[in-house]
């Protein structure tokens, strides 16, 4: 069974940062997509980064990131790892922040929200002015 687990969400000032780390950890597909996504109260989920995993040569390279962020993924000791770092943040990047993944079953940028089968709980990002 995936299981994800995201930190680092929080209360920050606008300017501020945030990094946020989701884990997936035994995989047991050989190749992954993993992503990070927000949804603000009334919004539809919107793609922040996905990046590609393959367990096989421990390689992991990001698809696509939402422009003023950045994000890091690597694998280690058997677990993914995905991190958005999130700079300048204004109180418009106030939103649940989740973390996605699926065995890769095409191009990981070519995935949405809906492709993912498996979702972390979310972590709260609230960014105040």
């Amino acid at each position: 069974q995936v299981q994800l687990v995201e930190s680092g969400g929080g209360s920050v000032q606008s300017g501020g940062s945030l990094t946020l780390s989701c884990s997936l950890s035994e995989p047991y597909d050989r190749q992954y997509c993993l992503g990070w996504f927000r949804q603000a109260p009334g919004e539809g989920r919107e793609r922040m980064g996905v990046a590609t995993f393959d367990t096989d040569d421990n390689t992991a390279y990001a698809n696509f990131v939402k422009w003023r962020f950045t994000m890091s993924q690597n694998i280690a000791e058997n677990t993914l790892h995905l991190r958005l770092q999130m700079s300048g943040l204004t109180p418009e990047d106030t939103a649940m922040y989740y973390c996605a993944a699926d065995g890769r079953r095409f191009n990981c940028g070519d995935y949405t929200a809906i492709d993912f089968t498996h979702w972390g709980q979310g972590t709260q990002v609230t960014v105040s002015s």
